[in-house]
């Protein structure tokens, strides 16, 4: 069952094995999280992925926190 974010972002089992996609693409928005993570500014990672925009690289922020929001994180022993 695919399953759309935003307009912007697509989980479907039948790309990437399910992981979250920007809308027509095969690129994962834990790609674009960690260039966030790791300082890169949005428009550079726009340079490198000329497919995506700011609005793009927002709604991959936006959908981490949301599903961040709904997770229950245990610390292991």
């Amino acid at each position: 069952m695919r399953k759309t974010y935003f307009d912007r972002i697509v989980v479907d089992p039948e790309i990437m094995i399910g992981k979250p996609v920007f809308k027509g693409t095969r690129i994962p928005i834990y790609i674009i999280l960690d260039l966030v993570g790791d300082g890169v500014k949005g428009e550079k990672i726009t340079e490198i992925y000329p497919n995506l925009t700011g609005a793009d690289i927002n709604a991959a922020i936006k959908f981490a926190s949301l599903m961040m929001e709904r997770q229950v994180l245990y610390e292991t022993a």
